[in-house]
């Protein structure tokens, strides 16, 4: 073989060796992407949305210290809803669902509800009335029929009058009907149709 020809080879294989080295070093940090993005959601659990199609506008007037009536309650859309709330030293607060939902799970009396029923103590305080107006079912009072006693129990003596109550009712049975559940599953784990996921359903 001559000199010439021994080295087209040798720098043939050479070649060959290089492309062989880049192939698996790209298809090694293909497998690794892709297994960092199969794995990078793997443990985020699902998660719940929750959303009404009605709403509604609750007026509560403080009537002594500490101590609040709703007054009166007017349908409205989910974005308009919320509460207005009137002190006795005469200032307005304006809370909205938001607003309302944080006071009711820091407040110790309405948060003890939301996780212990049964060690619930009720009192006429604010965020106790946010919760028993047809407001408390875009706050996070459960729309299971085992609660409805409760309903009956603590939201009588949040209204102002036995009329406003009873007419308050048909509100807040439009508003705990018109809530719709929504699971979402994390969406990085998998492609295409095995991708997130999600479901909806009324309660």
């Amino acid at each position: 073989m001559t000199p010439l020809r021994r080295h087209a080879v040798l720098r043939r294989v050479k070649d060959i060796t290089l492309s062989t080295t880049l192939s698996l070093a790209l298809l090694n940090g293909s497998v690794l992407l892709q297994s960092c993005g199969s794995n990078s959601n793997s443990d985020q659990p699902e998660r719940t949305e929750t959303s009404f199609g009605k709403g509604v506008r609750t007026y509560i007037t403080e009537t002594a210290p500490g101590n609040f009536k709703i007054t009166d309650e007017v349908p409205a859309q989910p974005g308009q809803a919320g509460a207005i709330v009137n002190y006795a030293d005469g200032h307005r607060d304006t809370l909205s669902v938001e607003a309302a939902r944080r006071l009711v799970e820091t407040d110790q009396s309405t948060r003890t509800y939301l996780n212990n029923p049964n060690g619930y103590t009720h009192h006429n305080g604010l965020a106790n009335v946010l919760l028993w107006g047809s407001l408390g079912y875009m706050l996070g009072r459960s729309t299971a029929p085992q609660y409805a006693a409760d309903r009956n129990r603590y939201g009588a003596g949040v209204y102002a009058n036995p009329g406003l109550y009873n007419r308050s009712t048909q509100i807040s049975d439009n508003i705990r009907s018109s809530r719709v559940t929504r699971t979402v599953r994390p969406s990085g784990g998998r492609s295409g149709f095995f991708g997130g996921r999600s479901r909806s359903y009324s309660s």
